[in-house]
């Protein structure tokens, strides 16, 4: 078993200063947190891995495609390999856990 805390996921993304913390890779996925304060721009790119995001806080918008949803805690939003998407008009800090599958390269 592996057991994480969100918060302490939260402190050690802090700490390396990204927006990005990969804390999980096994053979079929990869688990991430992705982290957006309000007002910030997203600039991910397409990925070649399934995704599935789970908003843990915070409000956004997402495009993935030509489709644009809101989302806040609760959320969970399937992006397709290759798809183009972004979060946008962020106006609560947004904390994203990340499913990747395959894992991400």
């Amino acid at each position: 078993m592996k057991a994480f805390r969100l918060d302490e996921l939260e402190t050690e993304r802090a700490a390396n200063e990204g927006a990005y913390l990969q804390f999980l890779r096994e053979r079929n996925m990869s688990v991430g947190l992705y982290a957006l304060d309000a007002g910030e721009h997203d600039p991910q790119k397409p990925h070649n891995q399934d995704e599935v995001y789970f908003v843990v806080s915070g409000r956004a918008s997402i495009t993935v495609g030509a489709e644009t949803t809101e989302v806040a805690r609760g959320s969970v939003v399937y992006v397709p390999a290759g798809e183009a998407h972004r979060f946008h008009h962020i106006s609560e800090d947004l904390r994203v856990l990340v499913v990747f599958s395959p894992p991400e390269a």
